[in-house]
Formats: C-alpha cells, sequence, structure tokens
C-alpha cells in the first residue's frame, strides 16, 4: 500500500529539515529538488495557487473569508495545474513518496480534498524567526491575495506569516495530521522522530541539526522583527515566549 506524504509550512519555517529527512529515509519527493529540499519546477504549483486565491476574499484588516473553499466545486483549472505539477510523484511505484514546497500551504484546503488519505505534517516555527529572511510568499499579492500595504519588510512578511497560519487552522483536519515544531525537531531530534515515525508507520534516517537556528531572531542586530500583535496569540498557542 502507498503512502502519500506531504509538508504543510511557511517558507522560512524549516521545512528543509523534513525534507531532506524524508529523503533520506527512503521516500520520493519528486525527481527534481532545489537545496531546500523543494519539489521543483515549481511554476505549475504557483499558478495553481493564484487560481484558488480568487476565491478567497479578503474582509479588510487581517481577516479573510475561507469558507467557500471548504465546500465549493474544485476549480477544473487548480486540479489540472497540481495534477500536472504531481505528475511524476503520483507516477511513482514507491511505497512512500510525497512533495514539500512551502507555497502548498497556500493551497492547503484543497490538496486535502484532492488527496484526503494524504499523511500532513504540519510544520510550525517560531515567526520571528521565519520573518527574519526573504520568502517567495513574503508579498501576497504576488499570489493573487489581498492584505493591508505596509512598507515594513517585517510586518509584510508577517503577515504572511499570519495568512497562512490562519488558513491552515480554519481547513477541516484531514483525516491524517500531525504537528511538529521545527524547534522541537532541532533541540530534540529523536523523540521528534520517534513520533513522526508511528505518524508515518515508517523508520526515518538522521540528519545534522544546528541548535543556533532556534531562537535566532534574539541574537540579530537592530531592529529586531519584534512580535507583532497580531502573532501574539499564535506565538503563544504554540509554546513560544512572548519575552524578548
Amino acid at each position: 500500500m502507498q503512502s502519500l506524504i506531504t509538508v504543510i509550512g511557511r517558507g522560512h519555517s524549516g521545512t528543509r529539515a523534513i525534507s531532506h529527512t524524508l529523503y533520506a529515509s527512503g521516500v520520493y519527493m519528486g525527481s527534481q529538488l532545489n537545496p531546500s529540499g523543494d519539489k521543483i519546477p515549481p511554476h505549475d504549483m504557483y499558478d495553481a495557487c493564484r487560481v484558488l486565491a480568487k476565491y478567497v476574499k479578503w474582509k479588510g484588516e487581517l481577516s479573510w473569508n475561507f469558507e467557500p473553499l471548504f465546500t465549493m466545486p474544485i476549480d477544473p483549472d487548480f486540479e489540472r495545474l497540481i495534477t500536472t505539477y504531481l505528475s511524476d510523484v503520483l507516477r511513482a511505484s514507491s511505497t512512500y513518496k510525497g512533495w514539500k514546497i512551502p507555497e502548498t500551504t497556500l493551497v492547503y484546503p484543497w490538496i486535502t480534498r484532492m488527496f484526503p488519505d494524504t499523511r500532513f505534517i504540519h510544520w510550525i516555527r517560531d515567526p520571528r524567526d521565519c520573518i527574519l529572511g526573504s520568502h517567495k510568499t513574503d508579498n501576497l499579492r504576488d499570489f493573487g491575495i489581498d492584505y493591508p500595504q505596509t512598507d515594513d519588510v517585517y510586518e509584510r512578511r508577517a503577515i504572511s506569516w499570519h495568512y497562512q497560519y490562519q488558513l491552515m487552522k480554519a481547513t477541516p483536519k484531514p483525516k491524517h495530521v500531525m504537528q511538529v515544531r521545527f524547534e522541537d525537531f532541532v533541540l530534540n531530534q529523536a523523540q521528534t522522530l520517534e513520533r513522526l515515525e508511528a505518524f508515518l508507520e515508517m523508520s526515518l534516517g538522521r540528519i545534522i541539526v544546528r541548535p543556533e537556528a532556534v531562537e535566532r531572531w534574539k541574537r540579530v542586530e537592530e531592529p529586531k522583527p519584534l512580535p507583532f500583535a497580531f502573532l501574539r496569540e499564535a506565538i503563544v498557542e504554540n509554546g513560544y515566549s512572548l519575552k524578548i
């Protein structure tokens, strides 16, 4: 019996760690990967994100209506683009196969509906570390999603993190899902892998991790990416401290 696995998490959340772990453990992750462990080329996935975004209504401020995504028929263009993007994975005869690319998070509601038996790994990292570096999804308008205009690069990234986190929370939980904090994977890899092995029903290899990747935001020069008020609930909800 084949198992399909994918990782849901915003860019710069440390998803390359789990992608490299899966690859090193014999999971087929696609015919071509970049150094971050993303399945490439990504263009069909990007276009699929833009198709789904047409059905997300911005209600102003930091509020979006995701409800239509959970009940409406999936746009045929979306299905075509995702099927094309995943063609090599879907054809593969491997017992364990899957993919990782951060933009999957932007289309999570329809991925869960297209592939209901997939094992979803929700990958979480302290958003203050996530927003330190630039990522393709920093400007949500590139993917057709409206949000409050800002010239503050940290705020723009924080809004992107917030949007994707709210989308993940709003999506009905799929049949198989497990949340993993990047910090737990780095600081307690053995125990975290035991949980993942039980969830995926397979053995996983160990990779090199660097403890200095945790709470990196505390060590950067000013200005620090402070915990924007709209992130504080998620920071606490996921077990991170608000102390600076």
